[in-house]
């Protein structure tokens, strides 16, 4: 609260001024104060997130086409968990065979709390695409 309106509140709790007044005061004040900056469309509060999107807006031989994933992130969370209920060399011939796909990716690896934090960093992804006209985008909500 700033000293204004101290002073404002304490004028009428001193008797000195009317609750109209006051509130005449109060009112004026808050005209002068310039309004608070109203938040960007693609920002989010930050809250718990419940769906993994990805957004792909594109243009093919002049036809826009959209793909909008969403999956829950408890899906997610729970597959990251029941990887680790997985034997050791059941992930070792799921690596090779991910590597042989061309996906170098170790699910030995894989931690619910790395899950948890690639979670928290998903709003500063950057995803490039070779098409000018195409935008994809992948964030929590």
């Amino acid at each position: 609260m700033n000293e204004q309106r101290k002073d404002i509140l304490q004028m009428l709790a001193e008797g000195k001024l009317t609750a109209e007044e006051a509130d005449q005061l109060l009112a004026a004040l808050d005209r002068d104060q310039p309004a608070p900056a109203a938040p960007a469309a693609d920002v989010r509060p930050k809250g718990k997130p419940k769906y993994l999107r990805v957004v792909v807006d594109a243009t093919d031989d002049g036809t826009p086409s959209r793909v909008n994933i969403r999956v829950p992130l408890q899906l997610l969370r729970a597959g990251v968990r029941l990887a680790a209920l997985i034997p050791p060399q059941a992930l070792g011939e799921a690596n090779k065979e991910l590597s042989r796909s061309g996906i170098p990716f170790d699910l030995t690896q894989l931690k619910p709390d790395q899950l948890e934090t690639l979670i928290e960093h998903l709003d500063e992804l950057t995803v490039d695409v070779d098409q000018p006209d195409a935008k994809v985008r992948i964030f929590c909500e």
